[in-house]
């Protein structure tokens, strides 16, 4: 049984920088990272806040929505996770854990820039799981650009399409299947407030993220469905040495927090675990800021 970790300095709980480089080609494996991102493997204890409760997580192999599978498992939910058929490894990874807690788990590898995929992905999710009442959609892409000549419209469009569309498309199609009581969350960044200059299009999408799910929040409530963002800092996840920062920043990620180093995706996991629970019934269209200190004002 995983044990909760002990009282602690949290400046010292994760590894901080320098790291060594390690540069990967898009969309990155998290087993390859060094040192090797927490995702609650050993170190998130579930308590059934989510018993019985069914839930789809986008990117859900690595970073925040591993930890959040990871986490949702062990609260007692079933769990079905998308991601890229290339992150397959990483994906198998994940639902062996969810299975060893004795859950339900589907894997869902596919596109989220094909809007049939992102509708055929929540109608197997509601196949599978028979219903679906938690939707994390999480998966983004970062690919960083010097100049914003450099910002192709093709990387402007996946940009777009991986973040927001897919974010639409899958809320669009989810919607009709929430029962009242259901949970909505989404990802968004601090970086939706203070926006990267090597992050042009990332940022752009992250702010939409925030906006758009603040309006949903106003219309599904009536429905009796909540829908919340959160937007972490600077996290220790595939996405940094795969493109979404250069070599050199890798290195010294989240030397400039408050802690002196990069969150770690289990650090995220108890917010996205509130925001599905019944224990967060009074939280709508609200964006939880977890930045390290850098806050979202």
């Amino acid at each position: 049984m995983p044990n909760r970790p002990a009282m602690q300095d949290p400046r010292h709980q994760y590894p901080k920088p320098p790291f060594p480089q390690q540069p990967q080609p898009a969309p990155g494996i998290a087993g390859k990272m060094e040192p090797q991102p927490d995702h609650g493997e050993t170190s998130y204890t579930g308590s059934g806040r989510l018993e019985g409760r069914k839930a789809l997580i986008t990117g859900g192999d690595s970073g925040i929505g591993r930890a959040a599978a990871i986490a949702y498992a062990r609260e007692g939910a079933d769990v079905a996770i998308g991601y890229l058929p290339s992150e397959e490894a990483d994906a198998a990874e994940v639902i062996a854990l969810i299975e060893a807690e004795g859950r339900k788990a589907v894997g869902l590898p596919g596109d989220v820039k094909d809007e049939d995929w992102c509708c055929q992905m929540v109608e197997q999710t509601v196949a599978g799981l028979g219903g679906l009442d938690i939707l994390v959609v999480n998966a983004a892409r970062e690919q960083y650009r010097e100049d914003i000549s450099e910002v192709s419209t093709d990387d402007f469009d996946a940009t777009m399409k991986t973040n927001l569309y897919a974010l639409h498309w899958i809320c669009q199609a989810a919607v009709p299947h929430l029962p009242p009581g259901a949970a909505i969350i989404t990802t968004a960044s601090v970086v939706a407030y203070h926006p990267a200059s090597l992050l042009l299009d990332y940022s752009t999408t992250k702010a939409g993220i925030v906006a758009y799910t603040k309006a949903l929040a106003k219309q599904v409530i009536w429905k009796g469905i909540r829908a919340n963002a959160v937007a972490p800092g600077p996290f220790w996840t595939v996405l940094q040495p795969s493109g979404g920062q250069p070599d050199e920043r890798v290195q010294t990620f989240g030397e400039d927090s408050d802690f002196g180093r990069p969150g770690q995706p289990a650090e995220l996991a108890p917010v996205y675990v509130l925001l599905a629970s019944q224990e967060a019934s009074f939280i709508n269209g609200e964006v939880y800021g977890v930045t390290g200190g850098k806050g979202i004002a």
